[in-house]
């Protein structure tokens, strides 16, 4: 671990990654049950179309309405595990389908063009729960498949390339270098340059989440809610301030200034880099 970062913090923080690590790991369906609609926990992932947040839960996708409160999107409650917003605005989805829906226990990828008031499968479905996607200006698609534990990228979103073996928590693909690609692990940030085919031993700082919007905008967020920036590609780190809520559940740069993050209390918003963040919904503390 590099001098930023003392030791009982990094084996806090190796625990807690691999406990989240495990909590996400391929296996049978999470119960997806949902006692108060109006109460949320597990966030997986965040976007913005527009000036309009969703959030992907547990329980479906959600936006808040003018007091903070979520508003479910659609009419489906999926457990919607990886979740992206892509450049021309389309929403990118996987995980599990709500309790007594038809159809297999694994989502594959689906699709919605319509903010996520309908989706349809596009791939995979029955054989992939995707934890982590990202894609790049070109439409590649970027998946971390947890039900076979390894990366697989799509330049369109059917036919897949299967790339390396690894065990993560999230990933972040590089927007003006689609070849570079970030993962976190319980062991440190590791680093791929050939478009995940391989990646280079875990070195520095240990994260949970990372998400790089432009070339001035990586961030990462370690397992105890403390935002970093990161610079040279993901091989250093520097402190930006600690997020309100406690430990993360989700981490989204829109650019270099704006963030959202999901934390045990709620979803926050920041648009000065980091520095200081304003709730915009409301959630349940949950682990995933």
């Amino acid at each position: 671990m590099n001098r930023y970062f003392p030791r009982l913090a990094a084996t806090a923080a190796v625990g807690a990654l691999a406990l989240t690590l495990s909590a996400c790991s391929g296996g049978s369906a999470p119960d997806t049950s949902a006692p108060d609609a109006s109460v949320l926990s597990h966030v997986h992932g965040l976007g913005l179309r527009g000036d309009t947040l969703y959030v992907a839960t547990h329980q479906g996708l959600h936006s808040p309405d003018a007091e903070g409160r979520p508003v479910l999107v659609g009419d489906r409650r999926d457990d919607f595990m990886g979740f992206t917003v892509t450049a021309k605005g389309d929403f990118l989805a996987s995980g599990h389908p709500a309790p007594g829906a038809d159809g297999p226990a694994d989502l594959g990828l689906v699709t919605s063009t319509d903010s996520g008031r309908t989706w349809r499968e596009r791939s995979l479905g029955g054989k992939v729960d995707f934890h982590a996607l990202d894609t790049t200006s070109d439409a590649t698609v970027y998946g971390y498949d947890s039900t076979n534990g390894l990366l697989r990228v799509s330049s369109d979103g059917v036919a897949w390339d299967d790339r390396a073996e690894l065990r993560a928590l999230d990933i972040a693909v590089s927007p003006t270098a689609p070849g570079t690609v970030l993962a976190t692990t319980e062991t440190g940030v590791v680093r791929s340059t050939d478009g995940g085919r391989s990646f280079a031993p875990a070195s520095g700082r240990v994260l949970a989440y990372v998400s790089w919007a432009a070339p001035d905008a990586l961030y990462g967020i370690d397992p105890d809610g403390v935002l970093f920036r990161g610079a040279d590609g993901g091989t250093s780190w520097t402190r930006v301030a600690a997020v309100p809520g406690g430990a993360p559940q989700a981490l989204t740069a829109v650019d270099a200034r704006r963030l959202l993050v999901a934390t045990g209390d709620g979803v926050y918003e920041s648009r000065d880099a980091g520095r200081r963040f304003e709730r915009r919904m409301a959630v349940e503390s949950g682990g995933h």
